[in-house]
């Protein structure tokens, strides 16, 4: 089969898909241009169960056929990390943001699938979130090491995902027979200013119950916080009930909308 789809001309697919979705469906517009990455599944992606979870996925495991992994990034807007920045508590449109990414990011996957099966390829999806185990606090399908391994981005302190666009915002990854190549965005080793030997360690700080150090970040404290914010706060009253949210580590520190200069 030749090979009808290129990375770029997913990567517009999905840019002027984000760019509709308000005006189609209604929703607030509170994204700014996604970032897009592919990678061949090859035998980099048999390190996953080391790195991310014993039992994760492999991209064959979705899809035997699979060729490519496919993973992007939609960022939020300055607007919407300046309001989640005020207080220890989040703001309500951050829990709404993250209903309505959710949203987008099963909707433009759906899409994403149709698009490649028109050109005579397969796809395989996963939902945006909540494929991961109550219990150790790992996900079977993680978007951020699949964004690692694809060149999509690095990992913060914070275990945050910081891209060239930022961490403030969520991530979505398809994998397809289609061949798309290697299409990295960043070759660097690292993007955190504290991992590359730099003064910060904001998203430290920024932490309101302490569950982030210079070591990483303890899972639990900070599942336990998320599940409080929705079970105990009037912000996020009558929200869905996996909406477990914070962002303090991920607004206003150097690396909220872009890769940090230095990183």
């Amino acid at each position: 089969m030749i090979n009808l789809v290129k990375p770029d001309l997913l990567r517009a697919f999905v840019t002027a898909y984000v760019a509709d979705y308000p005006s189609r469906t209604g929703a607030r517009g509170i994204w700014r241009k996604p970032l897009l990455a592919t990678a061949r599944a090859d035998e980099r992606f048999h390190i996953l169960p080391r790195i991310a979870a014993p039992d994760h996925a492999l991209p064959q495991d979705l899809l035997p056929s699979a060729k490519s992994v496919v993973v992007f990034f939609i960022p939020f807007v300055k607007e919407l990390a300046l309001e989640n920045h005020k207080g220890d508590i989040p703001c309500r449109n951050w829990g709404l943001a993250y209903e309505s990414t959710n949203r987008l990011i099963n909707s433009l996957c759906r899409h994403i699938g149709s698009y490649l099966e028109g050109l005579g390829y397969t796809a395989a999806l996963t939902p945006a979130t909540h494929n991961f185990d109550p219990v150790r606090l790992v996900s079977r399908w993680s978007h951020k090491h699949l964004g690692y391994l694809a060149g999509l981005g690095r990992f913060g302190v914070n275990a945050q995902f910081i891209t060239p666009s930022g961490c403030a915002g969520r991530l979505g990854s398809l994998v397809t027979d289609a061949d798309l190549g290697d299409s990295p965005l960043v070759l660097d080793k690292e993007l955190c200013l504290h991992k590359n030997g730099h003064k910060c360690l904001v998203c430290v700080d920024r932490c309101p119950v302490g569950a982030v150090s210079p070591q990483g970040i303890d899972r639990q404290l900070c599942w336990e916080r998320l599940q409080w914010n929705l079970a105990e706060t009037v912000e996020l009253l009558g929200l869905e009930e996996t909406t477990h949210v914070c962002g303090k580590c991920q607004v206003l520190v150097p690396c909220s909308l872009h890769a940090p200069k230095g990183g």
